[in-house]
């Protein structure tokens, strides 16, 4: 079986990155995981301070993909393992959500988004469901983990 997710409403909402779950990483307080991936894109310039302040995670996301920023060069090199890191903390910081993420054991986790095709599956279902990805992994090291305590 396979379980979609999208909206912050649904059932397994948690698992988007507009979902308000904050957590500390790099020393910082994120109020969601799409705050801390898109600020990655401006690391050491001023704009990563003012996404981390945006109020909702609709608009830091739109901010981010704006291009009136300089976007860091190594971009498309770092941005899984940035996206990693981040759920990564998010389900680590957050013990409900976790719970929420073991309890869809070995399932397909598909990010129903019609508009992204590399993060979601993309309207016609052909993206490349990074996030979906991800967040396998990262159930699949919160098991591990849990395994070795």
């Amino acid at each position: 079986m396979t379980i979609y997710f999208y909206s912050t409403r649904e059932k397994y909402g948690c698992f988007s990155n507009f979902s308000p779950h904050g957590f500390v990483l790099d020393n910082l307080y994120w109020f969601t995981s799409e705050h801390y991936f898109q600020a990655q894109k401006f690391i050491g310039t001023q704009h990563l301070e003012e996404l981390r302040l945006v109020k909702t995670p609709k608009e830091v996301a739109k901010m981010g993909r704006q291009r009136t920023r300089p976007l860091r060069s190594d971009w498309e090199q770092v941005k899984d393992d940035i996206m990693r890191k981040a759920v990564l903390c998010k389900f680590s910081t957050h013990a409900d959500i976790q719970e929420i993420l073991l309890s869809t054991g070995d399932e397909e986790l598909v990010e129903n988004s019609p508009i992204d095709f590399y993060w979601g599956c993309g309207a016609d279902g052909s993206g490349k469901n990074m996030l979906g990805k991800i967040l396998m992994e990262i159930r699949e090291i919160i098991i591990r983990e849990n395994k070795s305590k």
